[in-house]
């Protein structure tokens, strides 16, 4: 009996020590597999610029993230993915693409998401600005009406050089760049609306009379901004419509990669 009582306590301990080390083992192993679930997860394609760096050597640049404020008007920051020349080649003339942000965001989302650095690593200028009492922007009584809120883009384009950009608008700022493109389109080479709030407030002979073409986004499971907005915006002669499914209102945050290829491929076509 007493043999067997010590097998049985030899049999647990050799048990506990094999647990102990396995648990161990997956501790150490933890973070290589949550940084292996978030890659794939986000999934976005490899940047070019490194690509390119890799057969290349050195040379060639690589995209740092500037931030500042608009000289006139200090009040406004904004974030610009920057391309490095390594050898001092300037720059060629790039498209431009600036992005606003909606509600419960701020131009660090597009840095966060890749878009901003993915961009410039494919040719594009990307810039994102906080939008008035957002990130590091103060609120602005300047923006209180709609003439207000088309001024104060006209402003970013000519402080930041943004010779026809391309202006992606999701959510909130709807409220900036409908009252925009229907008064000042001739401005922008193409327009990028996400979901934006206030395409109610305008008729469809105004939206018929846009004349960029214009890449309409949103995600199968919203319901309400995403199936609202496309009624108004597809009214637009030169639109396309894009559904990220299985994506909700924020659907770039949902389907990054196919976000991206989206938005790359009507970049392209600009161009």
């Amino acid at each position: 009996m007493e043999r067997m009582t010590m097998a049985l306590i030899r049999n647990r301990l050799g048990l506990l020590v094999l647990g102990v080390l396995v648990t161990f083992v997956l501790y150490l192993l933890l973070p290589a597999i949550q940084h292996e679930r978030f890659t794939s997860s986000v999934d976005i394609p490899k940047p070019r610029a490194m690509e390119e760096e890799a057969k290349k050597g050195p040379g060639v640049g690589n995209v740092t993230i500037m931030t500042g404020t608009v000289l006139q008007d200090p009040s406004v920051f904004f974030r610009e993915a920057v391309l490095a020349q390594k050898d001092g080649a300037p720059s060629p003339e790039r498209l431009s693409v600036i992005f606003l942000h909606g509600q419960s965001f701020t131009s660090k989302t597009w840095e966060e998401l890749g878009t901003l650095a993915l961009l410039c690593e494919s040719g594009y200028r990307a810039v994102a600005v906080d939008l008035p009492g957002y990130g590091d922007s103060p609120p602005s009584s300047a923006v209180e009406t709609a003439s207000g809120r088309v001024s104060f883009l006209q402003q970013i384009f000519k402080e930041l050089s943004l010779q026809k950009p391309v202006l992606i608008s999701s959510s909130m700022s709807g409220r900036y760049s409908l009252p925009f493109l229907l008064s000042s389109g001739e401005q922008l080479k193409g327009f990028v609306p996400i979901a934006p709030v206030g395409t109610k407030e305008f008729t469809s002979q105004q939206y018929q009379q846009v004349k960029i073409p214009t890449l309409i986004i949103y995600g199968e499971r919203d319901t309400g901004l995403g199936t609202q907005s496309l009624q108004s915006l597809q009214q637009i002669p030169k639109s396309k419509v894009v559904m990220l499914p299985q994506a909700g209102h924020a659907c770039y945050l949902d389907k990054p990669q196919e976000f991206h290829k989206a938005l790359l491929d009507f970049l392209n076509e600009l161009k």
